[in-house]
Order: structure tokens, then sequence, then C-alpha cells
């Protein structure tokens, strides 16, 4: 019963601190894991997400992370499944995750600890903590959250391996080995169990100390202790297997390790000593941080930790200090033969061994600081936290005070912590107040500056934008990215001479090409950006499309396969009207993604410019084949097969344009193809439904109000609704012709005003004098009216007009007659007067 009672009380504790998460939108990494993730569309085949990187990118593909997590994505596409979209489900996944994480290393505790005050404090400890805000708030946390499941079920498995003394312990240990096998396919740092369950088993569950080590290390004598050599086998069985794991986790990314810039981890590419001085300083950091963690901050690139480039740097004080406690936490550890030693062994494996491949001592990674890194290694901290005020407890004296006074010390933590998590989840609520408050952490990171400025480019506020792109600029002079996003404000502003300065700026800040030897400086597509920037600005103006063409030339002699130069200089070349060209530039492109539905939209594009539909078509769906939800190629392709009519295809068409509203519930002009298609299908209801969207959400729709009131002209025969919108057509376009001559219609047959309709026919003649039909239609009005002789008079000239028209002369002919008629009977009528008279 204590333990259900404190099992749902951290259920209890952890939702309450994260009950605010849910309300969080897609920031930050989320866009890139999430949102422009193809590999969570059901369309994308399961395959690819065992091919392709945490983003979505080919693991063989020189952009990618080597970021390999397909069980993490496999989560997220089910959240797709559920709620496309829609971020509070996979909010609400992470916060049920972090639960079920606590519950875990709760049990772990129990087991290991075997100290119900040790385990119960660190388990709340670990619930409320704020280092985990990032991971569990931020969605792409999640490979954390599913990581750690898999390392603390590993760990309980061990723990059985460890107590059971039957051949099944190594049957236990295989167990494990699979448990890692899944943490690995989450998050790489899932390997990182296989040491602390080796710590766990010799140092921990059979009390091995420094002193005792030489006895035991020889495992010929016979005073060696029998455990050891149990010991000794299912160690070496967990290593052997995963090494095995981690030679196939080799193999997936091609023995390469991902390329970062110097502005992801400044650190890493400094020379001796500095390199070392600050990778050794990071440890501090992240140790203060889970320590106090009071100013944490979502980007810690660039120049947040400014470099140690000297022994003399007051920084350096901190390292030893760190260095200092750990070796002598380490030493009281290995040393002592008491409980607390024990669990002090525990604890400094699982906030060391885990942290090893994020701190840049093994091999360089692609950040310099990662709350969301700290995920695992907290739990080390937490129990030694609670170790320290166990250890405060038994010093302090007997007296009520003195216990009050610790027990106080640790509530106060406890509602601090969990105070500080439930304030830092707002912060992750929009990218906007996300950066604002890592700008009031850090005002060294330039990216931090861009950011703010791309939330506020995403509201098109350019001009605030501008002051946090300068700002960027003025904290990094050597960031490209900072000048590209400076000289795009302006362009948006319509400052161009600033904005070409800019862009200039950025430009001049790129490598050199050197004539005759391979460019091998790695520049990242941002910074490229620089002459893609360039490019489109100067390409407003019709005589610079050669020197545009030009900077797209140069960005693909740096990176070849660098795909929006490609785009980009095609679209030149198409203004240049070298569409052959240009066609040749896309088909260059492909040969780099033969997938990418970019390429082959603008494919279909350079066929539609050569009027040449069917092969348009045809690129298009291949497009769609690569990426059924490409909103352009949606749409276009559904207004081809409308325009070419191919009855096979409508179906397909209009479930196009359904699924393109889903995903751009605004958009007026899919509206407006759908009721196209919808009217060629006969259902004439649906497209009124069409229409009529598109027109509230465009009020000017020209196509539209004109289509609209056609179909309840012709075929619904809603007149009166007709001759509404074409009034407000008519409002919006007053010189709309074929508008004025469906009203001139409907005036002199439904409405039977042949004045009206006179007047609209001639108003189109004011603006078209050979407009035939307007003109034809003024003969007709004259015949309604019985002015014969206007309309004789009338059809003659339009006649001369259009001679071949079969129409033209039948109404001539009728209007004729009426006058031949009408002489015969005015002669008869005088022949019969004067018979009178006579």
């Amino acid at each position: 019963m204590q333990d259900k009672t404190v099992v749902s009380l951290l259920c209890i504790l952890t939702y309450v601190i994260y009950s605010n998460a849910p309300q969080c939108g897609f920031v930050f990494d989320d866009v890139s894991a999430i949102k422009d993730n193809k590999d969570l569309r059901a369309f994308t085949p399961l395959s690819n997400l065992f091919r392709n990187d945490f983003w979505g990118t080919p693991m063989n593909n020189e952009k990618s992370h080597k970021s390999y997590r397909p069980l993490c994505i496999l989560t997220f596409r089910w959240n797709y499944i559920l709620s496309e979209l829609n971020p509070w489900g996979y909010h609400f996944v992470n916060v049920l995750l972090h639960i079920i994480v606590t519950l875990f290393f709760w049990k772990v505790c129990q087991k290991v600890l075997n100290d119900s005050f040790l385990t119960n404090t660190s388990a709340v400890l670990f619930a409320v903590h704020p280092i985990h805000t990032e991971a569990v708030t931020g969605v792409v946390g999640r490979a954390e959250l599913l990581s750690s499941i898999f390392f603390l079920a590993a760990l309980l498995c061990y723990y059985k391996a460890v107590k059971t003394q039957t051949i099944s312990t190594f049957l236990y240990v295989i167990f494990s080995v699979i448990i890692v096998a899944f943490a690995m396919l989450c998050k790489e740092q899932g390997i990182t169990v296989i040491g602390v369950c080796c710590v766990f088993d010799v140092f921990v569950a059979n009390n091995l100390k420094l002193q005792n080590l030489p006895t035991v290390l020889n495992i010929f004598n016979r005073t060696s202790p029998p455990w050891f050599k149990r010991s000794f086998l299912r160690c070496s069985l967990l290593i052997g297997t995963t090494v095995s794991l981690l030679y196939a986790r080799i193999k997936v990314m091609d023995a390469q390790l991902p390329h970062f810039t110097n502005f992801d981890n400044p650190a890493a590419a400094s020379p001796s000593p500095t390199r070392q001085l600050t990778f050794n300083y990071l440890l501090a950091v992240n140790s203060w941080l889970l320590l106090n963690p009071s100013g944490l901050c979502c980007d810690w690139t660039m120049g947040t930790i400014p470099v140690i480039s000297s022994f003399l740097d007051v920084r350096n004080f901190a390292t030893l200090t760190f260095y200092s406690l750990f070796l002598w936490l380490g030493l009281l550890a290995v040393t002592q033969q008491t409980k607390i030693s024990k669990c002090l062994t525990f604890s400094l494996a699982l906030m060391s061994i885990p942290f090893l491949p994020a701190s840049n001592l093994l091999f360089p990674v692609g950040f310099v600081v990662a709350e969301r890194i700290l995920y695992i290694p907290s739990m080390g901290f937490c129990i030694l936290l609670a170790i320290g005020f166990k250890i405060l407890y038994k010093i302090s004296s007997m007296s009520y005070i003195s216990k009050m006074i610790i027990y106080v010390l640790a509530a106060n933590v406890v509602i601090s912590f969990s105070f500080k998590t439930f304030l830092r989840n707002y912060e992750w609520e929009s990218e906007h107040s996300l950066f604002k408050s890592a700008i009031r952490v850090n005002q060294n990171n330039a990216k931090l500056f861009n950011n703010v400025g791309h939330s506020l480019e995403g509201k098109n506020d350019h001009a605030r934008a501008l002051k946090y792109f300068l700002y960027a600029a003025k904290v990094q002079p050597d960031d490209i990215g900072a000048h590209v996003n400076v000289g795009r404000a302006y362009k948006n502003l319509e400052k161009y001479t600033e904005a070409e300065n800019s862009y200039r700026k950025a430009v001049s800040l790129l490598p050199a090409i050197i004539r005759g030897k391979r460019y091998k400086t790695r520049v990242a597509p941002n910074h490229l950006g620089a002459l893609l920037g360039l490019g489109s600005l100067i390409s407003r103006n019709l005589s610079r499309l050669g020197e545009a063409d030009s900077y797209y030339q140069k960005a693909l002699r740096m990176r070849p396969s660098f795909i929006e130069a490609h785009l980009n200089r095609g679209d030149i070349l198409l203004r240049m009207n070298k569409s052959d060209e240009a066609l040749a530039q896309y088909r260059t492109a492909l040969k780099y993604e033969p997938n990418n539905a970019d390429i082959l939209y603008n494919i279909g594009v350079v066929f539609l410019e050569k009027k040449n539909k069917i092969e348009a078509l045809k690129s298009f769906e291949m497009g769609l084949k690569a990426f059924p939800e490409h909103k352009q190629t949606m749409y276009n392709s559904a207004i081809l097969i409308q325009e070419l009519h191919i009855k096979d295809m409508l179906t397909q068409a209009i479930e196009r344009l359904e699924r393109l509203l889903q995903l751009e519930p605004t958009s007026g002009k899919a509206y407006f193809g759908l009721g196209l298609l919808y009217m060629d299908a006969k259902r004439f209801d649906d497209a009124y439904n069409a229409y009529k969207k598109s027109i509230e959400i465009t009020p000017n729709f020209r196509s539209a109000l004109f289509n609209l009131a056609l179909m309840l002209n012709n075929d619904m025969k809603k007149h009166d609704e007709a001759l509404i919108y074409l009034r407000q057509l008519l409002q919006h376009y007053p010189n709309h012709t074929k508008g004025l001559l469906l009203l001139g219609d409907l005036n002199l047959n439904y409405e039977k005003d042949a004045n009206s309709a006179l007047e609209n026919f001639r108003k189109i003649t004011d603006i078209e004098p050979n407009n035939v039909q307007a003109r034809h239609n003024i003969c007709i009005v004259y015949f309604e009216m019985k002015r014969m002789h206007e309309a004789e008079k009338c059809l003659v000239e339009v006649q001369k007009l259009a001679p071949n028209e079969e129409y033209i002369r039948r109404h001539l002919g009728v209007v004729r007659n009426k006058l031949d008629i009408a002489r015969k009977m005015k002669v008869n009528e005088v022949n019969k007067k004067l018979r009178n008279n006579l």
C-alpha cells in the first residue's frame, strides 16, 4: 500500500508540474523533426524510417546529422495518424512518457539503493527538475524519454541477472542487450547503460573496493572471490554483444561523423590548448545547470560560452573545482565500506557514463551545451542530492528543530524546482516566447537574436525583425546567416540598396575558391544562401538576370549538390527565355535527389511554359509519387486534369484538392479549383459550396464570382442569386466583359429589362469596340424591342466583323423576314384602304 501511495503521488505531482506543457506548439527543432519530416506521413514507406536520420534525411546524404532514431520517429508517426499536426497530442504523449520514466527511475532506485528515503527523494527531485523541460516540453525530447525508458528497463533486467545465481542469469543478460538495442534505436545515448550495468555489477552489487582490486583481478588466484568470475562473464557477455550493436550503428552511418560548422561548436574548431580547456570547463557548466537551473536556455551554440584560450582564465578554477569534487566523491565511493558509498557509486556512474558521448571529450559534437542531453545524467544527480540530504540529516543533532530545518531545506528545493519547471513550460509555448526567454539569459548568442527575428518575420513584422537581425550581426560580425537575414529584412521593407549591401557583406565572408584546387572548405547551405539571396534581389531588374545567374553558378561550384541553387538558377533561365537550359538544370539537380518533389514540380512548370501540358502532368504525377502532399503540385496537377478533361482522373483530382484544403484551409484558389472539378463531375451543390467558400476567403476573387454566377444561371437555374454575385463581381471589376455579357443576358431574358441589357452590352463595346458577341447581343435587344430597322443595320455591321458566323447570318435572315412581312402587311393595309376609299 505504501508503494502504491508513492507511485500515485509521483504520477499526480509529475502531471501537475507539466499540465501546461500540452498547450505549447511546435518550436525550434520540432519544426524540422515533425512539421517538415515526410517520414511521419502515411504515404512514406515504414522502411524509410530505418534508412533516414531523425530529421528525415537519408543517412548516406552529406547533409545528414547521422542521428539514427527510427523507433522515436515511429511514435511521431502514430501521433500523426491520430491528430496529424495538432501539437497537443505530441506534448501529451511526452508528459505521459516522463511519468513512466519517473516510475521506472523510482523502481530502479528502490532495487539498487534499498533505502526508502533515498528512493522517494530521488524520484521526486527527478520528476520536477527544471532541466527536463527541454526533453519533456520540446517534442523532439521524446528521443531522450523513450531511450530512458529502455535504459532503465535494461538496468532492471541486469539487476535480475546479478541477483540470480542460476544459469538464467545469462538469459537476463541477453534480454538486457536486446533492450539496449531498443534504447539505441530511440537515441544513441542509450548504449551507455552498458557501462552503468558493469559498474553496478562490480562496485555496487558485489561491493568491490579499491583496496581489494589487486586480489580480485587475479582471476587465476584461488583467493579471488567466487562472485568475480560470474561478474566477469556477465560483463564480458554484455560488452561483447554490445560491441556488435555499436559496429552495426557505425555501419548505418557509413563510418562517418556528421559535419558541423565552427558556429555550432566554436571550441571544436579551436587549436590546443583552447579546445581542451573549453571542453573540460563545459563539464563544470553542465554540473552547475543541474545544481542551479535558474538560467536555462534553449540554445547554447555560437558565442554563448566564450572559448578559454589561456591558462590564466578565471573559469579554469571552476574546472579544477569540478574535478576535485568529482574525484573526492569517487574516492569516497570506491574506498568506504558503507551503504552510502554504494549509493554514491551508482549515482556517479549514472551522472558520468551517459554524459560521456555528449561531453566533447571523446569526439566533437554539434553543440556546446544541450539541456536535454542531461535528462539521464540528472538521475545520478538527483540521487547525489538525496544522499546529501540524508547525510545532513544524520550529522545534525537529534533536536527536532535541526531535523525540521533539513526537511524544510529539502521541501524548498522541491518547491522551487517545481515552480521553475511550471513557469519554464510557458516559455516553450511559441518560438517567440522561447527565444525571448533565451535572450534574457544569454546575450552572446547571435543565433537567438536571429531566431527571434525569424519569429517576427512569420508575423510579417519585418521592421522589428530587422532590429534583431542587426543585433545578431553586431554580436557575431562573422555570422554569414545574420547578414543574410538583414538583407532579407531590408528586401521585405523595400530598401533594396541596403539589402544588396548586406547580401554582399555576407558573400564577402564566404571562404574564397582557389582556382585549380578542389573546394574543400565545408560551407553550410544556409551560408550559401547569401549568394541565393543576392541573386534573387538583383534579378528584380531584368537587365541584371545574367549577373544573378553568375551568383547561382558560383554557389553550385562551391556545393554542386545544393538543390536550392539548382532551383533558383532554373527559374532565372526560364525568365531569360532559356527553357531548354532550365530543363537541363533541373534534370542535373535530379541526379542528386531523384525523388525531390520541388525539382519535379519545376520541371512540370517548364513543360507548361513550353505549352506541353501532357508532359507537365507526367512530371507532376512523378512529384506526387515522391511526396503526395506537395501543395503546389497537388493544385497544379488537379487544375491540369480539369483543363485536359481527363475523366478517368477526375475523382483523383478532387481528392487532391480536398486533401490540400485539409493542409491549407484558407486557400481560396484551392476552393475555386475544387469548384471547377465538382462542376465537371455534375456535383453542382458541392461546386456551389466550394465557390462560396472561395469568395468568403477572397471576396474579390474574380473567376470564382463569375463561375459561380454562371453555374447558378445555366445549371442551377437560380437567376436571382446569379444576379447577386454578378453585381458583386462588377462592383470589383466594372469592365469584366464576360460578367457584363451574362448580366445583360439576365436583364433581357430573366428580368425582361431590355434597357438595362442594352446599357450593359454597350459598356462592353465601349471597352472592346470589336467585341462580336456584345455587338450581336445589342442587335438582339433591338430585335426584342421591335426596333427592326436598327436590328437589321446592327446585324449587317456585325456580319462584317464576323462574316463566317452562321448564327449572325441566321439572325439577320430572321430580322429581314420580319421586315419583309411587315412591309407586305403594310402594303396590303394600304391597298385595303385604297379599295375601301374607292
